[in-house]
């Protein structure tokens, strides 16, 4: 099976590099890249699943693609409400924030999420386990909730952009 991996368009300017976890945020039209996913619009998918949050929504409907699953489990990470949507220099001015909160990852996710870190891998888990077995799949989410997938699968990326993606050939899917 072939596992594609596709993070969302482009949000506007002023929501670019925020922690914008749940919040539902529509890309920005003029910013979307059709050269960044031609290739895509070419295969033959078996199953489209999407975050069921609009950017990803859209995405994936701008790509030609209206036979879609939405799946809340693609949701991105829940940031504390005192977090969601400030960039990191926003953040290093509220005064809840301790300059060791940045020492690990560990430290960080439980300073800026409201989610623990067991319970979104094991609904990034969940969401892999349950996906047909040998089929084409495309998956539409967010930057921390691909990134988590490709480290269940041996993968690692420290980041990824906006309408990058990557295919993933694996045994166990």
């Amino acid at each position: 099976m072939a596992l594609t991996l596709l993070r969302h368009a482009a949000l506007p300017l002023q929501y670019q590099r925020r922690f914008n976890g749940w919040r539902d945020i529509a890309i920005d039209e003029n910013l979307f890249q059709e050269q960044e996913i031609a290739i895509l619009k070419q295969i033959d998918f078996d199953f489209v699943y999407t975050s069921d949050l609009s950017r990803c929504i859209q995405t994936v409907e701008k790509m030609g693609i209206d036979n879609y699953f939405t799946d809340s489990r693609l949701r991105e990470v829940r940031f504390r409400d005192e977090i969601e949507g400030l960039s990191f220099e926003e953040i290093k001015q509220l005064p809840s924030f301790k300059p060791r909160y940045t020492e690990s990852l560990r430290r960080w996710h439980n300073y800026i999420c409201d989610e623990h870190p067991a319970l979104f891998e094991a609904r990034i888990k969940s969401f892999l386990q349950d996906l047909p077995k040998d089929k084409e799949i495309l998956v539409c989410s967010h930057s921390g909730t691909l990134q988590k997938m490709m480290l269940y699968l041996g993968f690692t990326k420290n980041k990824i952009d906006y309408l990058e993606w990557i295919r993933i050939e694996h045994e166990n899917l």
